[in-house]
């Protein structure tokens, strides 16, 4: 899918249905909260939460007291959704823009992507991959959760890569080092429920 199409869709999505009603929605991302309680990030760590323009995750760090919180999307309407939830809130650098052409400015600490990388094939999945080198610092970490192999074939009328916490972790390698694996099924608004893997990984000292 090219650059506009991505755009057209994904912005789309957010300008015509409630964000709470979205097959992705969750009130409480219980599984990430977890992992990185797991991996001890500090209260002060550059957070970056890439396609996490609607998500509720940014709220609970917030309320959890992180200082330094950057969410990226590429849809402006997702990301409008969650400033005009949360106001003006401190601590919060809001990017409209499509990751695979994005030029970071700055290193993160941890790296979250919940749903973003099972969208993408072909060369997106290298270009991915090296914007993940460039983008974590030095000790940092990264969260991952994507389907899973019996998860679906399709989101949001797009079809989608499955992985399993093995294939994340051959992914992430050699640069990163998977240090937790947990499967999730997460139950979607209208009660349906979708298998996602996820794998919570330290970048290796050089």
């Amino acid at each position: 899918m090219s650059a506009p199409d991505r755009f057209q869709h994904w912005d789309s999505v957010y300008r015509t249905r409630e964000s709470a009603a979205v097959s992705w929605f969750q009130a409480e991302p219980t599984v990430t909260l977890a992992l990185v309680e797991l991996l001890g990030v500090p209260r002060d760590a550059a957070i970056i939460d890439v396609g996490g323009g609607a998500s509720r995750l940014v709220d609970h760090l917030l309320a959890a007291s992180y200082t330094d919180l950057t969410v990226l999307d590429l849809s402006p309407a997702a990301l409008a959704v969650s400033q005009t939830r949360l106001g003006e809130a401190a601590g919060v650098e809001w990017i409209a823009e499509d990751l695979l052409s994005w030029q970071p400015a700055r290193h993160y600490d941890l790296w979250h992507d919940r749903a973003v990388l099972h969208f993408l094939s072909g060369e997106d999945v290298a270009t991915y991959r090296e914007l993940l080198e460039r983008s974590v610092a030095p000790g940092g970490c990264v969260i991952l959760g994507t389907f899973a192999p019996d998860g679906p074939e399709q989101c949001s009328g797009l079809p989608v890569a499955r992985y399993s916490t093995a294939d994340l972790t051959h992914f992430l390698a050699p640069t990163f080092v998977v240090v937790e694996e947990r499967h999730e099924l997460h139950t979607t608004p209208s009660g349906a429920t979708q298998s996602f893997a996820w794998v919570a990984a330290s970048r290796v000292s050089p």
